[in-house]
């Protein structure tokens, strides 16, 4: 097994968050946000299709080295799962669901004469013998069978679970999941079936699938809008609090270490930083024998500041928050009766401004999500060799221009980088409606 920077922070989350669930398992003031969770049918739709994202991801993050390559090659379980997807490229661009090349070419056919029209795809609609009259009814009767292996696999994956949720959560809720559950598990299966007759989603310019390249960039996604949380918290928090709290000098400090820092551009920070990243890997060529390392590299590096880049609006609301609770009346009890100032940082203040820190983070995810794509779009975001939407966005700008339009690649990239920025923005409402504190009277 090998395990990437960016994996170890992401099984180091993991942990963080497990922890976290286990302390506040039982505690009453986190109890009335959970059931009002429970009880949106949104949110709960919004957290199963999030769930579903990460569980690719993580899928995506365990790698190892397979036996018998060279020592470079580095693939992930997701990897091996896909290798059909993988192996089974084409010469160059190819529609969805297609079993000839996109353009025209010269043929040679096979009694030696040549021709111009559509070659033959080497993988999708192979197994054709007439795709001019089987390719429609084929592709129906997979979906079908597609679906029909799905709905029977996701009735015996659901029955076990169909207990736990009654009594868990109520019955709309409950309603809405196993309807996302299942048209989730079934959509997923039936795309993973089609896939192995034909490219569903086309393929590139080099003949990569697209659907296996949209697969892949969910782990990038997720990567930047997690780890960059990661790296952003501590600052957040701990300046929020120390400025808000103490006042005086400290707070003149902070203040002018964010107030500096957002004035500076932060596409210039990102820029410099790759730049600074590609110059010491160019120095370092022996530590970077893997391409998976070399840009597993720079995606921590662009997380990384990123996150030095994102904090100080959460350092803000944090501020102001401690301000208001250090005049409360149990923090000047707690003032009078000797109580030390650590103590109050941690017992009174910290729990009282964590909805802020809750809600802030699921807002922010959707944005550091849409920022890798705007990045990666203008050449400073991961590295080229990565899988992401960003680098299929910047790519299909070309592939717009030409005749005939190829608009798969965007498409692609667009619907599952809708789907998850829209289920982090759902979830997130709902989480900002459960935590806000002027409900907790209601």
């Amino acid at each position: 097994m090998t395990i990437l920077w960016t994996d170890a922070l992401i099984f180091l989350l993991c942990l963080i968050l497990t922890g976290l669930a286990f302390y506040l398992r039982g505690k009453e003031h986190i109890k009335r946000p959970l059931q009002h969770i429970g009880h949106s049918k949104t949110g709960m739709v919004s957290l199963v299709v999030l769930l579903f994202f990460m569980l690719v991801g993580l899928l995506d993050s365990i790698h190892y080295q397979p036996p018998g390559n060279n020592g470079n090659e580095i693939i992930s379980l997701l990897d091996d799962w896909a290798e059909p997807l993988r192996e089974h490229g084409e010469k160059t661009y190819s529609a969805p669901f297609a079993t000839t090349l996109y353009s025209k070419e010269m043929m040679t056919l096979a009694n030696g004469t040549t021709q111009w029209g559509y070659p033959r795809l080497a993988f999708g609609g192979k197994h054709l013998d007439d795709p001019a009259r089987q390719h429609f009814p084929d592709i129906l009767q997979k979906t079908a069978i597609g679906l029909a292996q799905a709905t029977g696999l996701a009735v015996l994956a659901i029955l076990p679970l169909l207990a736990q949720l009654k009594r868990w959560l109520p019955k709309p809720a409950t309603k809405a999941v196993l309807a996302t559950v299942f048209m989730m598990f079934g959509s997923a299966y039936t795309l993973c079936y089609l896939s192995g007759y034909y490219h569903v989603l086309g393929t590139d310019k080099v003949g990569e699938d697209v659907f296996y390249q949209a697969i892949k960039s969910i782990r990038t996604g997720l990567v930047i809008g997690t780890l960059t949380t990661l790296v952003m918290l501590p600052m957040a928090i701990l300046f929020g609090i120390l400025a808000g709290f103490f006042r005086g000098w400290v707070d003149d400090i902070i203040q002018y270490i964010y107030t500096t820092l957002n004035s500076i551009p932060s596409v210039l920070l990102i820029a410099a930083s790759i730049l600074m990243v590609q110059v010491y890997m160019a120095n370092h060529e022996e530590d970077f024998t893997s391409v998976i390392v070399r840009a597993d590299m720079r995606l921590l590096f662009l997380c990384l500041i990123l996150g030095v880049t994102s904090w100080t609006g959460l350092c803000r609301l944090l501020r102001a928050e401690t301000l208001k609770l250090r005049e409360m009346d149990y923090v000047q009890a707690a003032h009078a009766l000797g109580v030390k100032q650590g103590t109050i940082l941690i017992r009174h203040i910290l729990p009282n401004v964590m909805h802020i820190v809750l809600i802030s983070v699921v807002l922010d995810f959707s944005s550091l999500v849409l920022a890798e794509a705007v990045l990666s779009y203008i050449n400073i975001g991961v590295d080229p060799t990565t899988y992401s939407w960003g680098n299929m966005i910047n790519g299909a700008r070309l592939e717009m221009a030409r005749e005939p339009v190829v608009w798969w690649s965007l498409a692609a990239a667009f619907v599952f980088m809708f789907a998850l920025v829209l289920a982090a923005n759902l979830f997130a409402d709902t989480v900002q409606e459960a935590f806000d504190p002027r409900r907790s009277k209601e």
